[in-house]
């Protein structure tokens, strides 16, 4: 039986994540753990409920699942918070994924085991999962703080892994411009922190699901951040899949089933 409760890590009412374990979880070992981060573009009317299929469709299979909320934007381009109160976009949201991460540090005696963890991303989760995975590496690079819970590898559904792609194509009426609060030309240096492109190399493995039918995110997003994390020295792979941009989070679905595949292999 698979048990739940929701959460908090931080004040705000977006800040809380749903912890799902399974009934093996605490009596021998820890369960692996799986961080779910939801897509929509970053938008506050898509939330944590889109990773529930893929929540408990893990922890009936013996993971611990930590399905993330976190703060978001509304729905006009250039405007940061969207429904009272939200206050998400650049950098609200991206502080409160990695203050989620780092909470599972806090929830270890629950049952689950925060020093093995994966992080499966959807569409602007995905890069928010991969943008993550890319903490330790860059807190090296300048000298700020290391995570508290480093990822051990993400798997990447359709994610939006080059954010100034997005941007120059418009995607979702330019919710890129939405989550960084303006144009590239007027953002850079914040675009280029919140780019995974732009991170490299993380020295974690990317895993990366896409499907050429993708409609919401294009195929060459994932293509193209693959191609330049291997450049890089870094473990990625792309696996191109089929279905829609929602049959990655379907259980069932061949796509789902591919990236369940793949998460396995993170966490052996």
């Amino acid at each position: 039986m698979v048990t739940r409760e929701r959460i908090p890590y931080g004040p705000h009412r977006d800040q809380w994540g749903e912890l799902f374990l399974p009934a093996v979880a605490g009596a021998s070992a820890p369960a692996r753990t799986v961080v779910v981060i939801h897509g929509g573009y970053w938008r506050d009317k898509w939330t944590a409920e889109l990773g529930l299929p893929t929540a408990l469709d893990l922890a009936e299979r013996g993971y611990a699942v930590w399905n993330l909320e976190y703060r978001r934007v509304g729905s006009a381009v250039g405007r940061r918070g969207g429904s009272e109160g939200s206050a998400g976009g650049w950098p609200a949201t991206f502080r409160d994924v990695a203050m989620g991460i780092d909470h599972l540090a806090d929830l270890a005696g629950k049952g689950l085991d925060a020093t093995r963890v994966a992080a499966l991303g959807h569409s602007a989760g995905g890069h928010l999962a991969v943008w993550a995975a890319g903490r330790a590496a860059q807190a090296s690079r300048t000298g700020g703080e290391k995570p508290a819970v480093p990822l051990a590898g993400v798997v990447s559904q359709a994610g939006v892994l080059d954010l100034s792609a997005a941007h120059r194509l418009k995607l979702s009426d330019d919710a890129a411009a939405n989550l960084m609060g303006g144009p590239e030309s007027e953002h850079a240096e914040e675009y280029a922190l919140a780019d995974p492109m732009r991170r490299l190399p993380t020295g974690v493995p990317v895993l990366a699901v896409h499907s050429r039918d993708d409609e919401a995110v294009p195929f060459e997003l994932s293509e193209a951040y693959v191609s330049a994390a291997l450049a890089a020295g870094d473990p990625a792979e792309l696996h191109e899949t089929s279905g829609d941009h929602f049959a990655l989070i379907t259980p069932g679905a061949e796509a789902y089933e591919t990236c369940r595949a793949l998460l396995a292999r993170l966490l052996p």
